[in-house]
Protein backbone atom coordinates (compact mmCIF):
# COMPACT_ATOMS: atom_id res chain seq x y z
CA UNK A 1 0.00 0.00 0.00
CA UNK A 2 0.98 3.23 -0.77
CA UNK A 3 0.54 6.37 1.37
CA UNK A 4 1.00 9.47 0.43
CA UNK A 5 3.36 11.35 2.54
CA UNK A 6 0.84 14.58 3.08
CA UNK A 7 -1.88 12.07 4.34
CA UNK A 8 -2.96 12.22 8.08
CA UNK A 9 -2.80 9.14 9.56
CA UNK A 10 -5.03 7.04 12.27
CA UNK A 11 -5.21 3.67 13.46
CA UNK A 12 -8.41 1.41 14.35
CA UNK A 13 -7.80 -1.77 17.14
CA UNK A 14 -8.84 -4.96 14.96
CA UNK A 15 -8.97 -8.24 15.08
CA UNK A 16 -9.83 -8.86 18.62
CA UNK A 17 -8.06 -11.78 20.15
CA UNK A 18 -9.64 -14.02 23.58
CA UNK A 19 -6.51 -14.15 25.28
CA UNK A 20 -2.79 -12.61 24.91
CA UNK A 21 -1.51 -15.98 26.17
CA UNK A 22 0.32 -17.76 23.64
CA UNK A 23 0.61 -14.81 21.21
CA UNK A 24 4.02 -12.91 23.01
CA UNK A 25 4.79 -9.84 20.46
CA UNK A 26 1.84 -10.66 18.19
CA UNK A 27 -0.97 -8.73 20.26
CA UNK A 28 -1.41 -5.40 21.89
CA UNK A 29 -3.89 -4.58 24.97
CA UNK A 30 -6.73 -2.23 24.44
CA UNK A 31 -6.59 0.69 27.00
CA UNK A 32 -4.96 -1.27 29.61
CA UNK A 33 -8.40 -3.24 29.64
CA UNK A 34 -9.35 -6.59 29.30
CA UNK A 35 -9.20 -6.88 25.57
CA UNK A 36 -6.65 -7.31 23.25
CA UNK A 37 -6.26 -7.55 19.37
CA UNK A 38 -3.92 -8.64 16.47
CA UNK A 39 -4.05 -5.92 14.24
CA UNK A 40 -4.38 -2.04 13.53
CA UNK A 41 -6.74 -0.69 11.08
CA UNK A 42 -4.58 1.84 9.43
CA UNK A 43 -6.28 4.64 7.89
CA UNK A 44 -5.10 7.56 5.30
CA UNK A 45 -7.05 10.46 4.87
CA UNK A 46 -6.02 13.05 2.32
CA UNK A 47 -8.38 16.32 1.67
CA UNK A 48 -11.03 14.71 3.83
CA UNK A 49 -11.13 11.37 1.97
CA UNK A 50 -9.71 8.06 3.32
CA UNK A 51 -6.71 7.39 0.37
CA UNK A 52 -5.67 4.08 1.90
CA UNK A 53 -6.57 1.71 4.62
CA UNK A 54 -5.00 -1.70 5.32
CA UNK A 55 -4.85 -4.09 8.19
CA UNK A 56 -1.34 -4.07 9.95
CA UNK A 57 -0.36 -7.19 12.16
CA UNK A 58 0.53 -5.80 15.30
CA UNK A 59 4.21 -7.02 15.02
CA UNK A 60 4.65 -5.44 11.55
CA UNK A 61 4.13 -2.07 12.80
CA UNK A 62 7.64 -1.33 13.75
CA UNK A 63 8.77 -2.07 10.23
CA UNK A 64 6.39 0.12 8.37
CA UNK A 65 7.36 3.10 10.34
CA UNK A 66 10.45 3.06 8.87
CA UNK A 67 8.74 3.04 5.34
CA UNK A 68 6.91 6.66 6.20
CA UNK A 69 8.04 10.15 7.00
CA UNK A 70 9.19 11.16 10.42
CA UNK A 71 6.45 12.77 11.14
CA UNK A 72 3.99 10.35 9.81
CA UNK A 73 5.92 7.54 12.02
CA UNK A 74 5.77 9.58 15.54
CA UNK A 75 1.89 9.99 14.73
CA UNK A 76 1.89 6.51 14.51
CA UNK A 77 3.76 6.01 17.71
CA UNK A 78 1.79 8.05 19.51
CA UNK A 79 -1.52 6.58 18.40
CA UNK A 80 -0.07 3.00 19.72
CA UNK A 81 0.71 3.75 22.64
CA UNK A 82 -2.34 5.94 23.48
CA UNK A 83 -4.49 3.07 22.78
CA UNK A 84 -3.22 0.37 25.10
CA UNK A 85 -1.84 3.08 27.63
CA UNK A 86 -4.20 2.08 31.10
CA UNK A 87 -6.40 4.77 31.79
CA UNK A 88 -6.67 6.53 35.27
CA UNK A 89 -8.45 5.92 37.84
CA UNK A 90 -12.07 8.21 38.87
CA UNK A 91 -11.62 9.73 42.36
CA UNK A 92 -15.18 9.90 43.54
CA UNK A 93 -15.37 11.00 47.12
CA UNK A 94 -14.37 7.81 49.13
CA UNK A 95 -14.78 5.83 46.19
CA UNK A 96 -12.02 5.19 43.28
CA UNK A 97 -13.47 3.68 39.71
CA UNK A 98 -11.23 1.81 38.12
CA UNK A 99 -11.26 2.34 34.30
CA UNK A 100 -9.75 -1.73 33.53
CA UNK A 101 -13.20 -3.36 33.17
CA UNK A 102 -16.35 -1.51 31.68
CA UNK A 103 -18.46 0.38 34.58
CA UNK A 104 -22.16 1.11 34.51
CA UNK A 105 -23.62 4.57 34.32
CA UNK A 106 -27.51 4.82 35.21
CA UNK A 107 -28.94 8.10 33.56
CA UNK A 108 -31.29 9.64 36.46
CA UNK A 109 -33.26 11.98 35.17
CA UNK A 110 -34.75 14.67 37.34
CA UNK A 111 -36.89 15.91 34.33
CA UNK A 112 -40.64 15.76 33.52
CA UNK A 113 -40.00 16.05 29.54
CA UNK A 114 -36.96 13.39 29.05
CA UNK A 115 -37.11 11.47 25.73
CA UNK A 116 -37.31 7.91 27.34
CA UNK A 117 -38.15 8.16 31.44
CA UNK A 118 -39.52 12.31 32.05
CA UNK A 119 -41.39 12.08 34.99
CA UNK A 120 -41.04 8.73 35.95
CA UNK A 121 -39.73 9.42 39.11
CA UNK A 122 -42.14 12.13 39.80
CA UNK A 123 -40.43 15.55 41.11
CA UNK A 124 -39.82 14.89 44.89
CA UNK A 125 -36.31 14.29 45.84
CA UNK A 126 -36.37 11.64 47.90
CA UNK A 127 -37.95 9.69 45.37
CA UNK A 128 -35.53 10.50 42.29
CA UNK A 129 -32.90 10.08 44.99
CA UNK A 130 -34.39 7.03 46.03
CA UNK A 131 -33.99 5.36 42.00
CA UNK A 132 -30.86 6.84 42.09
CA UNK A 133 -29.96 4.49 45.30
CA UNK A 134 -31.74 1.61 44.06
CA UNK A 135 -29.35 2.04 40.69
CA UNK A 136 -26.24 1.62 42.88
CA UNK A 137 -27.91 -1.61 44.58
CA UNK A 138 -28.53 -2.96 41.15
CA UNK A 139 -24.80 -2.41 40.33
CA UNK A 140 -23.98 1.12 38.98
CA UNK A 141 -20.74 2.36 39.29
CA UNK A 142 -21.89 5.70 39.15
CA UNK A 143 -25.41 7.90 38.50
CA UNK A 144 -25.76 10.23 35.97
CA UNK A 145 -28.09 12.94 37.24
CA UNK A 146 -29.29 15.54 34.97
CA UNK A 147 -32.23 18.23 35.00
CA UNK A 148 -32.49 19.30 31.50
CA UNK A 149 -34.18 16.99 28.45
CA UNK A 150 -31.73 17.04 25.47
CA UNK A 151 -34.23 15.34 23.52
CA UNK A 152 -34.65 17.28 19.81
CA UNK A 153 -36.94 20.28 20.27
CA UNK A 154 -36.90 20.60 24.02
CA UNK A 155 -36.64 23.89 25.67
CA UNK A 156 -33.39 24.84 27.17
CA UNK A 157 -34.04 25.15 31.18
CA UNK A 158 -33.46 28.39 32.85
CA UNK A 159 -30.34 27.31 35.19
CA UNK A 160 -32.51 28.11 38.15
CA UNK A 161 -34.98 25.94 37.56
CA UNK A 162 -32.29 23.21 36.71
CA UNK A 163 -30.10 24.01 39.89
CA UNK A 164 -33.34 23.00 42.27
CA UNK A 165 -33.92 19.81 40.08
CA UNK A 166 -30.64 18.43 41.01
CA UNK A 167 -29.37 19.55 43.96
CA UNK A 168 -31.44 17.85 46.07
CA UNK A 169 -31.31 14.46 44.96
CA UNK A 170 -27.24 15.49 44.58
CA UNK A 171 -27.01 15.88 48.11
CA UNK A 172 -29.03 12.95 49.24
CA UNK A 173 -27.14 10.57 47.18
CA UNK A 174 -23.34 11.30 47.77
CA UNK A 175 -24.27 11.71 51.16
CA UNK A 176 -24.64 8.07 51.11
CA UNK A 177 -21.31 7.45 49.36
CA UNK A 178 -23.02 6.90 45.59
CA UNK A 179 -20.62 8.58 42.68
CA UNK A 180 -22.84 10.89 41.05
CA UNK A 181 -22.08 13.06 38.03
CA UNK A 182 -23.85 16.11 36.77
CA UNK A 183 -25.20 16.03 33.00
CA UNK A 184 -25.38 19.74 32.38
CA UNK A 185 -24.17 22.30 29.97
CA UNK A 186 -24.74 25.40 32.14
CA UNK A 187 -21.59 26.40 34.68
CA UNK A 188 -24.08 27.86 37.35
CA UNK A 189 -25.59 23.98 37.41
CA UNK A 190 -22.22 22.86 37.68
CA UNK A 191 -20.94 24.30 40.22
CA UNK A 192 -24.33 23.94 42.45
CA UNK A 193 -24.18 20.30 41.51
CA UNK A 194 -19.82 19.94 42.58
CA UNK A 195 -21.03 22.09 45.52
CA UNK A 196 -23.96 19.53 46.80
CA UNK A 197 -21.30 16.81 46.25
CA UNK A 198 -21.25 15.69 42.67
CA UNK A 199 -18.32 14.02 41.57
CA UNK A 200 -17.50 14.47 37.59
CA UNK A 201 -19.73 17.16 34.59
CA UNK A 202 -21.29 15.33 32.22
CA UNK A 203 -21.14 18.10 29.57
CA UNK A 204 -23.22 17.04 26.07
CA UNK A 205 -21.52 20.18 24.52
CA UNK A 206 -17.95 19.46 25.44
CA UNK A 207 -17.77 22.77 27.72
CA UNK A 208 -18.60 25.14 25.14
CA UNK A 209 -22.08 26.11 25.59
CA UNK A 210 -21.50 28.43 28.22
CA UNK A 211 -18.07 30.59 28.27
CA UNK A 212 -17.63 29.72 32.28
CA UNK A 213 -17.56 26.59 32.02
CA UNK A 214 -14.04 25.22 31.08
CA UNK A 215 -13.06 27.94 33.92
CA UNK A 216 -15.74 25.92 36.41
CA UNK A 217 -14.22 22.53 35.48
CA UNK A 218 -9.99 23.42 35.47
CA UNK A 219 -10.80 25.20 38.98
CA UNK A 220 -12.70 22.18 40.40
CA UNK A 221 -9.94 19.73 39.60
CA UNK A 222 -13.07 17.57 38.48
CA UNK A 223 -13.17 14.92 35.83
CA UNK A 224 -15.10 15.75 32.83
CA UNK A 225 -17.06 14.00 30.11
CA UNK A 226 -16.63 15.78 26.79
CA UNK A 227 -19.33 14.90 24.68
CA UNK A 228 -19.57 15.37 20.78
CA UNK A 229 -22.44 17.02 18.60
CA UNK A 230 -22.46 19.15 16.00
CA UNK A 231 -22.91 22.61 17.04
CA UNK A 232 -22.62 22.56 20.99
CA UNK A 233 -22.72 26.40 21.45
CA UNK A 234 -26.50 26.26 20.16
CA UNK A 235 -27.55 22.83 19.85
CA UNK A 236 -26.40 19.47 20.48
CA UNK A 237 -28.70 18.24 17.56
CA UNK A 238 -29.09 19.68 13.89
CA UNK A 239 -25.77 19.48 11.83
CA UNK A 240 -25.27 19.32 7.87
CA UNK A 241 -24.05 15.42 8.29
CA UNK A 242 -21.33 14.13 7.57
CA UNK A 243 -18.56 12.27 4.83
CA UNK A 244 -16.75 10.39 7.02
CA UNK A 245 -18.40 10.40 10.50
CA UNK A 246 -15.69 8.33 12.56
CA UNK A 247 -12.81 10.35 11.39
CA UNK A 248 -14.34 13.51 11.65
CA UNK A 249 -16.09 13.01 14.98
CA UNK A 250 -12.50 11.70 16.04
CA UNK A 251 -10.62 14.89 15.06
CA UNK A 252 -13.10 17.09 16.74
CA UNK A 253 -12.55 15.37 19.97
CA UNK A 254 -9.12 15.42 19.68
CA UNK A 255 -8.96 19.06 18.57
CA UNK A 256 -11.57 20.21 21.48
CA UNK A 257 -9.55 17.96 24.10
CA UNK A 258 -7.04 20.03 23.38
CA UNK A 259 -8.38 23.55 23.26
CA UNK A 260 -9.74 22.37 27.10
CA UNK A 261 -6.06 21.36 28.31
CA UNK A 262 -4.94 24.69 26.85
CA UNK A 263 -7.72 26.51 29.13
CA UNK A 264 -6.81 25.23 32.07
CA UNK A 265 -8.15 21.49 32.43
CA UNK A 266 -6.19 18.50 33.69
CA UNK A 267 -5.55 16.00 30.17
CA UNK A 268 -6.13 13.21 33.01
CA UNK A 269 -9.07 14.34 34.24
CA UNK A 270 -10.99 14.08 30.33
CA UNK A 271 -13.42 11.15 29.30
CA UNK A 272 -14.95 11.49 25.86
CA UNK A 273 -18.22 10.66 23.79
CA UNK A 274 -18.67 10.47 20.66
CA UNK A 275 -22.10 11.00 21.05
CA UNK A 276 -24.52 8.19 19.42
CA UNK A 277 -27.75 10.38 18.12
CA UNK A 278 -26.77 13.83 18.61
CA UNK A 279 -27.39 15.01 15.13
CA UNK A 280 -26.33 12.13 13.82
CA UNK A 281 -27.84 10.15 11.01
CA UNK A 282 -28.50 6.40 11.10
CA UNK A 283 -25.71 5.51 8.85
CA UNK A 284 -23.47 7.66 10.92
CA UNK A 285 -24.58 6.10 14.06
CA UNK A 286 -23.83 2.58 12.76
CA UNK A 287 -20.37 4.06 11.78
CA UNK A 288 -19.33 4.94 15.00
CA UNK A 289 -20.94 2.12 16.87
CA UNK A 290 -18.59 -0.47 14.32
CA UNK A 291 -15.27 1.71 14.82
CA UNK A 292 -15.66 2.44 18.69
CA UNK A 293 -11.70 1.47 18.53
CA UNK A 294 -10.92 4.11 16.98
CA UNK A 295 -11.19 6.64 19.55
CA UNK A 296 -8.82 4.70 21.97
CA UNK A 297 -6.30 6.98 19.98
CA UNK A 298 -7.14 9.95 22.02
CA UNK A 299 -5.66 8.11 24.81
CA UNK A 300 -8.58 8.99 27.08
CA UNK A 301 -11.57 7.05 28.76
CA UNK A 302 -14.28 6.33 26.47
CA UNK A 303 -18.29 6.87 27.46
CA UNK A 304 -20.63 5.47 25.34
CA UNK A 305 -24.74 6.57 25.57
CA UNK A 306 -26.58 4.67 23.39
CA UNK A 307 -29.34 3.41 25.49
CA UNK A 308 -32.78 3.55 23.77
CA UNK A 309 -31.59 5.50 21.40
CA UNK A 310 -33.31 6.38 18.09
CA UNK A 311 -30.52 4.01 16.37
CA UNK A 312 -32.34 1.33 17.72
CA UNK A 313 -36.03 1.66 16.89
CA UNK A 314 -35.07 2.49 13.23
CA UNK A 315 -33.65 -1.17 13.19
CA UNK A 316 -36.66 -3.01 15.02
CA UNK A 317 -40.04 -1.24 12.98
CA UNK A 318 -39.82 1.53 14.93
CA UNK A 319 -39.97 0.04 18.31
CA UNK A 320 -41.27 2.67 20.94
CA UNK A 321 -38.71 3.60 23.97
CA UNK A 322 -40.08 1.44 26.42
CA UNK A 323 -39.31 -1.56 24.27
CA UNK A 324 -35.92 -0.93 23.57
CA UNK A 325 -33.61 -2.78 26.56
CA UNK A 326 -32.41 -5.66 23.48
CA UNK A 327 -31.49 -3.23 21.39
CA UNK A 328 -29.67 -1.64 23.99
CA UNK A 329 -27.81 -4.24 25.81
CA UNK A 330 -26.49 -5.05 22.57
CA UNK A 331 -25.35 -1.76 21.79
CA UNK A 332 -23.83 -1.82 25.66
CA UNK A 333 -22.21 -5.37 24.92
CA UNK A 334 -20.71 -3.82 21.71
CA UNK A 335 -19.23 -1.10 23.96
CA UNK A 336 -17.96 -3.56 26.07
CA UNK A 337 -15.86 -5.70 23.55
CA UNK A 338 -14.52 -2.25 22.01
CA UNK A 339 -13.08 -1.49 25.40
CA UNK A 340 -15.13 1.60 26.44
CA UNK A 341 -14.84 2.35 30.52
CA UNK A 342 -18.45 4.06 31.07
CA UNK A 343 -21.54 2.72 29.52
CA UNK A 344 -24.36 4.90 30.22
CA UNK A 345 -27.70 3.16 30.23
CA UNK A 346 -31.47 3.74 31.55
CA UNK A 347 -31.79 -0.31 32.26
CA UNK A 348 -29.05 -0.43 34.82
CA UNK A 349 -29.80 -4.06 36.21
CA UNK A 350 -29.73 -5.45 32.95
CA UNK A 351 -26.87 -4.25 31.96
CA UNK A 352 -25.12 -4.63 35.21
CA UNK A 353 -26.12 -8.34 34.44
CA UNK A 354 -24.99 -8.56 30.65
CA UNK A 355 -21.56 -7.24 31.91
CA UNK A 356 -21.29 -9.61 34.15
CA UNK A 357 -21.69 -12.52 31.96
CA UNK A 358 -19.59 -10.76 29.37
CA UNK A 359 -16.82 -10.58 32.22
CA UNK A 360 -16.98 -13.66 33.08
CA UNK A 361 -16.14 -15.05 29.21
CA UNK A 362 -13.48 -12.95 29.22
CA UNK A 363 -11.98 -14.03 32.69
CA UNK A 364 -12.31 -17.62 31.38
CA UNK A 365 -10.23 -16.86 27.77
CA UNK A 366 -7.58 -14.63 29.59
CA UNK A 367 -7.09 -18.09 32.30
CA UNK A 368 -8.12 -20.94 30.68
CA UNK A 369 -4.82 -21.88 29.02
Amino acid sequence: MTIPASARLYLRPAAAVDSPVGYDGQVARLAGGLSWFAAYELIAVEGGRRVAQQLVPVERLPALLTQLSDAQAERLRTLAAAISAPRPVIRAGERTLRLDQPLVAGILNCTPDSFSDGGKHSDAPEAIAQAGFDMGLAGASLVDVGGESTRPGADTVWEGDEIKRVVPVIERLAASGVPVSIDTRKAAVMEAALAAGAHLVNDIAALAFDPRAVEVVAKAGCPVILMHSPDPAQSPHGGSGYRDPLIEIFDWLEARVAAVVADGVQRSNILVDPGIGFGKSLADNLALMNGLTLFHGLGLPLMLGASRKRIIGALDHEAPVERRLGGSLTLALKGAEAGCQLLRVHDVAETVQAVRVWRGMRDAALTAR
